[in-house]
């Protein structure tokens, strides 16, 4: 699965606004990197990842109250009740209106422990998203680029040789909370927030502590952080660590986005049957998907005619067995139906009973009617036998027992209309 990762500018956007990407055939390496307008973005992919700055976010460690986090992800109440609580705990912490900025809560957030929020400004986040899905690139995930989990061992530096940046995370004991993070640029002051007071002394030491964390740096700011570090760094390549903030478990759209991440999906899923029907590395997959519905097709009409034919070979053993037995049948219709008005004729016309005779139906009505049961009135025509008498009670089970030895009954106020055909 192709995956863009497009990291949202912090820029007015606009058709010059160079949109800094990177793009991935399998999630794990990197495909292409560059940074472009908005109309040079690559138009062939499954997956766009929008990546947060992590000059946009702010980072808060806070206590939720017992009861506040909702069982499930869905349900739009117990999201609207868990950003007002947000609302409420970060109103001190955060310097504009809580109500103005996007809040997202860290996964598997619990109510034991403190738990991470991230915070942006949600007009910035909004009209990003709308500049892309309006350019065909519905994004699918949103997240930051730097986590306070992805922190927890290494310091990163980012940035150009004239202005590298840091990012980090720092233990806090008794200030409130338990850790804080921080990305500013890369100076000795910084450094020395970032280690604790008095790890870090004016002057650079010789032999910094080997407690320090990894230092992971960009190769244009590889010589800065060594020298200010006083120790190797890992490098790692800028697009490699865009594709490594693609793979973490945060996803920001969360709250209000949360709606609009999963219209992001379906159409995500539209495009992608789009790109399904288009992309020419979809050709082979086409045709195979065409040729697959056509041997189906084939098959199904194959077999229908198959037991066609065999339906139409019995009607016609049945048709011959009527004609050779009942010659003088001019036409056949329905050959069942024909056989047994056929074979009542020659019963009555030899004196033997037949399941259409009075004395039959009379029978099989006597067998099953109360015994109470007297008719005052008996009138037979056609194979159809009407009895006029008292009501039955049972008439259900009556008709019922009827059925099951082959006839149609039903009562008509006083009367019982009995005759042959039914279907035990």
């Amino acid at each position: 699965m192709t995956t863009l990762i497009i990291t949202l500018p912090l820029t007015a956007l606009d058709a010059a606004t160079l949109f800094d990407h990177v793009l991935s055939t399998d999630g794990q390496t990197v495909s292409a990197h560059a940074s472009v307008p908005l109309a040079l973005l690559p138009a062939t992919h499954d997956d766009v990842v929008a990546l947060v700055p992590a000059q946009a976010l702010s980072w808060h460690q806070v206590k939720l109250p017992q009861g506040s986090l909702p069982r499930t992800l869905g349900g739009e109440r117990a999201n609207a009740r868990l950003r007002s609580i947000l609302e409420g705990v970060l109103e001190d912490q955060l310097l504009d209106d809580p109500a103005q900025m996007h809040l997202a809560l860290q996964p598997q957030a619990s109510t034991t422990a403190p738990v991470w929020v991230a915070a942006c400004d949600r007009t910035w986040l909004s009209h990003a998203l709308n500049v892309l899905a309006q350019a065909g690139h519905v994004v699918t995930r949103i997240v930051p680029e730097f986590t306070p989990q992805a922190l927890q061992d290494v310091m990163v530096v980012t940035g150009e040789a004239d202005a590298p940046r840091v990012a980090g995370l720092r233990h806090l004991p008794g200030e409130g909370a338990d850790s804080a993070l921080l990305v500013a640029g890369l100076t000795s002051q910084t450094l020395l927030w970032l280690t604790g007071p008095g790890t870090l002394p004016q002057d650079t030491p010789s032999h910094p502590p080997s407690e320090w964390p990894t230092v992971v740096a960009e190769p244009a700011v590889a010589a800065v952080a060594e020298r200010l570090f006083q120790r190797p760094v890992v490098l790692i390549q800028h697009a490699e660590r865009l594709l490594q903030a693609a793979q973490s478990p945060w996803d920001l759209a969360q709250f209000d986005l949360a709606h609009a991440a999963r219209d992001r999906r379906w159409a995500s899923v539209a495009q992608a049957f789009i790109q399904f029907g288009r992309a020419p590395h979809w050709r082979i997959a086409r045709i195979a998907l065409v040729a697959m519905v056509l041997v189906n097709l084939i098959g199904l009409n194959a077999f229908a005619l198959r037991e066609q034919a065999a339906l139409n070979t019995k009607r016609q053993a049945v048709r011959a067995v009527l004609q050779d037995t009942f010659p003088k049948v001019p036409v056949v219709v329905d050959a069942p139906v024909q056989m047994a008005r056929e074979v009542a004729a020659l019963q009555r016309a030899s004196g033997t009973a037949s399941g259409t005779d009075m004395e039959t139906i009379l029978a099989s009505f006597s067998a099953v009617a109360p015994a109470e049961y007297a008719p005052v009135a008996i009138e037979y025509t056609a194979n159809e036998l009407r009895l006029k008498g008292p009501g039955v009670a049972n008439e259900a089970a009556v008709v019922a027992q009827l059925k099951a030895a082959g006839l149609r009954a039903s009562q008509q106020g006083d009367q019982w209309l009995i005759t042959a055909g039914g279907q035990p």
